[in-house]
């Protein structure tokens, strides 16, 4: 679709900057994550191939940007000849990249703790690119922010698109020309975000499947502008009244209530959507899975795996939710990617992707 090159084959001996996504939660072990899943089959490819990985990524914790060292004594356990530099740029680190042998890896330390990250700083990038001979990007998770190592390092490099960066281009793509019936379910709580999406598939879709806080949104703003008979609404809901759960119909909900998941009813009605399906397309979990109202999220994925539809599911929660509870078997797809998933599908592209297309 975006004619990317493919990663030459001749890497032996060869410094590769590998641009990843472990942006991974601190109580998740590393086997638990389906981003770093995902990604070890690239890493091992290229230590089959005698290169010199040099890892970079970032991570943020509500705002807060800790060592990156945490995540490597997670993977170091995975993977064998790794090793962690405590710097980004810098003589030191140029010393340690140069020190690696074939086939050895070495992460370096939080990107966002250089603002040059963020800023797409053409300095750091080229500090960065300095570092090595080629520049790949396995990180598509990321790919929709402008920063520096997404955007910046590939005119620094020759630049590669990875194998799970052109899987998640491939597959989510499926979703421009689909097979009909096509059913769109979306779910989680930021409005701002998924109400693009609707619009995007809105004439393409033939059944729109709204779950999640977004329900109410929905229901309390009559989806500003977009009700029609094609966006199904929950026809029951899960409140909580008195500090009990309670489910009541959609009729009943007070001013005051809140929708932590949605009702049996509503979940047999789209499981016979889906079974009617051939393309299904679903991001974000339709209850509030963090509290433990999971019950129509696991009643959906049960609907989809019996379906004969191609499905495609996707976005950080959802990802973490199916990982988590080993429910990822039966889907053509799962997207590890969150708000690049919502971009790419809005856009058709991301400036990662432009990145490497020059």
């Amino acid at each position: 679709m975006f004619n990317l090159k493919s990663i030459p084959g001749n890497l032996s001996g060869k410094k590769v900057l590998l641009r990843v996504d472990f942006n991974m939660p601190s109580k998740r072990e590393v086997g638990d994550d389906l981003r770093w899943a995902n990604t070890l089959p690239t890493i091992k490819f290229l230590i089959r191939k005698k290169a010199r990985i040099i890892l970079i990524s970032h991570l943020e914790k509500g705002g807060v940007h800790p060592s990156m060292k945490t995540v490597f004594d997670k993977i170091k356990r995975k993977i064998r000849n790794a090793r962690f530099s405590s710097g980004l740029v810098g003589h030191k680190t140029s010393k340690e990249v140069n020190s690696l042998k074939p086939g050895q890896i070495l992460m370096l330390e939080n990107l966002r703790w250089n603002a040059g990250e963020k800023k797409n700083s053409p300095v750091f990038a080229k500090n960065l690119a300095s570092l090595a001979d080629i520049y790949i990007n396995e990180a598509f998770s990321v790919s929709h922010r402008r920063h520096a190592s997404i955007v910046g390092l590939p005119k620094y490099l020759p630049s590669y698109a990875g194998p799970l960066f052109k899987e998640e281009i491939k597959n989510l793509s499926l979703a421009f020309n689909p097979s009909n019936p096509f059913m769109l379910v979306v779910g989680g709580n930021k409005l701002a975000t998924k109400i693009p999406l609707i619009k995007k598939f809105f004439k393409k879709a033939d059944y729109i499947i709204v779950g999640g806080s977004l329900a109410r949104s929905f229901i309390d703003s009559k989806g500003r502008g977009l009700k029609t008979s094609k966006i199904l609404l929950p026809r029951d809901v899960t409140v909580r009244r008195k500090n009990r759960k309670i489910v009541i119909d959609t009729l009943q909900l007070k001013k005051e209530d809140i929708i932590y998941d949605l009702g049996p009813k509503s979940m047999k009605e789209i499981a016979e959507l889906a079974s009617k399906s051939r393309f299904i397309l679903w991001n974000g979990p339709l209850g509030f899975v963090e509290g433990g109202y999971v019950s129509g999220t696991l009643s959906l994925i049960k609907a989809l795996r019996m379906t004969k539809a191609k499905v495609i599911a996707g976005g950080g929660d959802t990802a973490a939710f199916l990982q988590s509870r080993r429910l990822g078997k039966g889907f053509h797809f799962i997207s590890t990617a969150g708000g690049a998933m919502l971009d790419f599908l809005v856009r058709g592209t991301l400036p990662g992707i432009e990145a490497l297309k020059k």
